[in-house]
């Protein structure tokens, strides 16, 4: 169960990172408030997961899940490169979160 809690965790820290973008430097009052929540709730969902998951693979498989998440909605968001190395690279990326998952006995 806390894996899937930790895949919502940086789920929710994708849609901070792109909230992000749209504050505007914060000057956006409800893109602002959003963004913030979605803080809030991917850092509690995080430090949930880590109650039975090790602290370095919860916390890699986190910023990887947001990481990929984040640079894929960039890219149909905000037309962002999708050139092949990008492509490979976010797949190594996806490759070392499963590779955590599969070694990790939790």
């Amino acid at each position: 169960m806390n894996w899937a809690i930790l895949i919502i965790a940086g789920l929710f820290e994708v849609a901070w990172a792109i909230g992000l973008k749209y504050t505007e430097g914060f000057t956006r009052l409800w893109p602002t408030v959003g963004t913030v929540l979605a803080m809030v709730i991917s850092l509690g969902l995080l430090g949930i997961a880590m109650k039975t998951l090790p602290v370095g693979t919860a916390y890699a498989v986190w910023v990887g899940v947001g990481a990929v998440g984040t640079a894929i909605l960039g890219i149909f968001l905000f037309e962002e490169q999708a050139n092949p190395a990008r492509l490979v690279s976010l797949a190594l990326i996806l490759a070392g979160i499963v590779g955590l998952k599969l070694a990790t006995h939790a």
